[in-house]
């Protein structure tokens, strides 16, 4: 979940004129990020080795 804190950085390095589609795109982001770095704290994660494993029965 975002935080006002986060929310208003976001809005700050954004040009002094910009879209709603604009900051919406900046919080999908951001959001997407938090969830990847919560995912990596809670050990959610794929190794290396079973990425590349998968991807080799791709192209078999």
């Amino acid at each position: 979940m975002l935080t006002k804190a986060t929310v208003q950085k976001s809005i700050d390095r954004l040009p002094s004129k910009f879209s709603i589609d604009e900051l919406i795109e900046e919080l999908i982001f951001i959001q997407k990020v938090e969830d990847g770095l919560q995912q990596s704290r809670d050990n959610n994660v794929v190794s290396h080795e079973d990425v590349k494993s998968a991807i080799s029965k791709w192209s078999k």
